[in-house]
């Protein structure tokens, strides 16, 4: 199973890649695969300031509704609009095409607590 290890990760499966005070968050490859195929994503807080562990969003598959859990806390400054029309791309690209979110990151500490790669391993195992 991929898990790059340039990221970090929630136990709730989302990942998180920082870039300076911006970080974009999807969920895991482990995720989406437990989903299975991905039909709708619904995120509606662009310009929201949320705590770490709110929900954020919810995420559609043939079968089950998940909610998305954002793993630090910051204000949500970008959706992805590709997945609109292509919500399937959390499916076939959930580290580049299928991100979800970029947010302003508000507690950096934060991102210390999350799992590393191996860390995120030895949870799925």
């Amino acid at each position: 199973m991929n898990i790059p290890s340039d990221l970090r990760y929630s136990k709730e499966h989302e990942w998180v890649r920082v870039d300076g005070d911006t970080a974009t968050v999807g969920i895991t490859a482990f995720a989406q695969g437990e989903l299975g195929d991905i039909i709708f994503v619904d995120i509606d807080c662009v310009g929201d300031t949320i705590e770490k562990d709110a929900v954020f969003g919810t995420v559609e598959a043939v079968k089950t509704v998940s909610d998305l859990f954002i793993p630090i806390s910051g204000e949500v400054l970008e959706f992805n609009e590709a997945l609109k029309d292509k919500p399937e791309l959390v499916n076939s690209n959930p580290y580049d095409d299928g991100w979800m979110i970029k947010i302003k990151v508000s507690n950096p500490e934060e991102i210390e607590l999350l799992l590393d790669a191996a860390g995120y391993q030895a949870l799925i195992a």
